[in-house]
């Protein structure tokens, strides 16, 4: 016969798993997962009742709901980081820069934006992209003459429709029109000491990129490019017998950051797989020291890109991957399509008889 256990007993043993049951939600806000899975193997039957089961699907909810206030388009962070380097830059930098030469900049890329997606292509005006270039050309092209400035504006633009191959863009916007008014013209420049070095603005910059790049995925080329690029100006400096002081002040330059989390990284003009991408990150650090310190011209860093980028379809052919498309689906592997969510939390153990 079974023994009848005593209703006290019964009481005790429902308190306890209740009990435990709320001791596992907390841990399972609070603590890494491993400690989780380890107190499913002290009590692992609590993890088969409704009751978990519906805890863990409110959690999901809650999680969830926040998770859709939050925009899955990198393009919105960098709109947004971008626009607040620009404020920082004006009012506290006292960037060379005024409203109107803003304005003109952005309303003269919105414009050409939507004359160009008109005529060259079949989806509809998206401004974001558009934007991008726009607050780009704000924060980097120096210029006394308006025309120039409309004129690399439109040249910008034009280059996303016009410079494609395999629907790919072969040059980043920005730099390609910059590029191609400093070259045709010689009557643009771009000011990097405008940014000034100081340490805190620095790790500012590079907590706000870290924020885009982790968005668009491109993290790699933007970690390789930088590890690359400091090894080189250490090594020149042991060379050449120079204190260490003077690479670390190069590294705390504004327009490096700004060049290294907010172009290089360009989704749409890096190479597909993450071997290319840091390939591609080597040959632009490389080719940006050779302009700066053998040929001892100014903008290295976007002579080395735009030259680079002519390399891109080369590499995608010899290491090819996963080509990037701009999403709002949370799933896919990092660095190569999308990025993968880890807000949602799942039960660990299945319940018994399913």
């Amino acid at each position: 016969m079974e023994r009848k256990r005593s209703p006290t007993l019964l009481n005790l043993s429902q308190s306890r798993q209740d009990g435990l049951f709320s001791v596992r939600l907390i841990l399972q806000k609070t603590v890494p997962r491993t400690i989780f899975r380890a107190l499913s193997l002290i009590d692992p039957g609590c993890a088969a009742r409704d009751y978990n089961e519906r805890c863990v699907m409110r959690i999901n909810t809650v999680f969830g709901r926040r998770a859709e206030l939050l925009p899955k388009d990198p393009r919105y962070y960098q709109i947004a980081v971008l626009f607040s380097l620009l404020l920082y830059g004006v009012g506290w930098l006292s960037f060379d820069v005024d409203g109107h030469a803003i304005a003109m900049l952005l309303g003269t890329v919105l414009v050409a934006q939507f004359l160009c997606t008109s005529f060259f292509s079949s989806s509809a005006f998206d401004c974001r992209s558009a934007l991008i270039s726009g607050l780009s050309l704000c924060l980097l092209l120096r210029t006394n003459d308006s025309t120039l400035t409309i004129v690399t504006a439109l040249i910008t633009i034009a280059s996303k429709f016009l410079l494609k191959w395999n629907g790919k863009h072969i040059f980043n916007p920005t730099n390609f029109g910059i590029i191609a008014t400093l070259a045709i013209t010689g009557r643009v420049w771009v000011s990097p000491a405008q940014w000034g070095s100081q340490l805190y603005f620095a790790f500012l910059m590079a907590c706000l990129g870290g924020i885009v790049i982790h968005r668009a995925m491109r993290s790699d080329v933007s970690l390789a490019f930088i590890f690359f690029y400091a090894a080189i100006l250490f090594l020149r400096a042991l060379w050449l017998g120079d204190p260490w002081s003077i690479p670390m002040k190069q590294l705390q330059s504004g327009a490096l950051l700004l060049f290294t989390f907010f172009m290089i990284s360009d989704p749409k003009t890096t190479p597909d797989s993450r071997s290319g991408r840091i390939l591609f990150a080597l040959l632009v650090a490389a080719g940006a020291a050779y302009v700066q310190f053998a040929l001892y011209r100014t903008n290295g860093l976007l002579w080395s890109l735009a030259i680079c980028s002519m390399l891109t379809l080369l590499i995608d052919y010899m290491s090819p991957g996963k080509r990037y498309r701009w999403q709002i689906t949370n799933s896919g592997d990092q660095g190569d399509l999308h990025e993968e969510s880890s807000l949602a939390f799942r039960p660990l153990v299945r319940p018994v008889g399913s």
